[in-house]
Parts: structure tokens; sequence; C-alpha cells
């Protein structure tokens, strides 16, 4: 959505519905996306293209609309083999009046036990199938991308 700011900050949207006001003029139903920075910063496990789903709905002008972006839901954003420049994905939603964000608590991986980010390289172990970040294991990102295969020190004793 077009930033009413002269930051021209990028404001994401999901359009709920289409409408006409009592004027006759085209509006849009949307209930906004927050970035971290947003919902009280970003943290280690928050990607660059995370956003949260909010409980804020606004009705804009259909003029404000600038373009259409993907927002996928992270098992699929996982998935993706090329990501563009307009696709993001959710998995959080954030409640602005109370500044809660749901789910709470999220799995985590890796001897640093933090949750994953899709912009950091991990590696599975083959025997025991849990994940490690390269540098919590003692590897360089190069390294671990010449990797056929990959066995944790627990499993490897």
């Amino acid at each position: 959505m077009e930033s009413s700011e002269t930051d021209k900050q990028i404001y994401v949207a999901r359009v709920e519905r289409f409408e006409t006001d009592s004027e006759g003029k085209f509006m849009v139903k949307v209930r906004w996306y927050y970035s971290p920075e947003q919902a009280g910063g970003r943290r280690q496990f928050h990607g660059a293209k995370e956003l949260l789903l909010s409980d804020q709905y606004a009705t804009q002008s259909a003029n404000k609309i600038e373009g259409k972006c993907n927002v996928h839901s992270f098992l699929n954003y996982t998935k993706l083999e090329n990501v563009g420049a307009r696709d993001y994905y959710c998995r959080f939603w954030y409640e602005a009046g109370t500044k809660e964000i749901t789910p709470n608590k999220v799995p985590v991986y890796c001897i640093c036990e933090t949750p994953y980010n899709p912009d950091d390289l991990m590696l599975q172990c083959d025997d025991c199938k849990a994940w490690f970040h390269p540098g919590c294991v003692k590897m360089t990102i190069a390294q671990a991308k010449q990797l056929s295969s990959y066995q944790c020190d627990q499993c490897s004793s």
C-alpha cells in the first residue's frame, strides 16, 4: 500500500474485500501486516522478509494499492526455489492493542537453541535429523556448503 508519509516506507496489507463508499468511490478493506520492528523489535530469528499478521483493519482508497506481493506461510516460503522481491512470509500474529505476538513459543534448533531463520544456512544431521548453524559446530558457511552429508558430534562419537 502507498505510504501517506514522505518516508516512502512499504506497507503490506491483506485485501479482505472491495467495496464502494457512500460517494461511489472504490475502496478496499485491508488487514495490516507489521514488520518485526513495528511490533516491538527484530529478533535474531526474524528473517529479512518476515511479516506479522495483525488484528488491525482499515478501509483505504483503492488508489493506495501500489502492487501485489505474496505473503506465504512459513513452510511454503522455506520451499521456494527463487524468492522474489515481493515474496514475504508470515508465521506469527500480532495484537497491536496488547502488543502480544502469537505463538509466543516456537520450536528451537541447534545447540544455540534459537528458532529457525530461513535467511541462515543450517546443517541437518543425517542420523538424528537435528539442525545446526555452521558457526555453532565450528564450521564456516563455505565449508558447510561443500558438504554432501553431515553427522553431528553426538552421532559421530
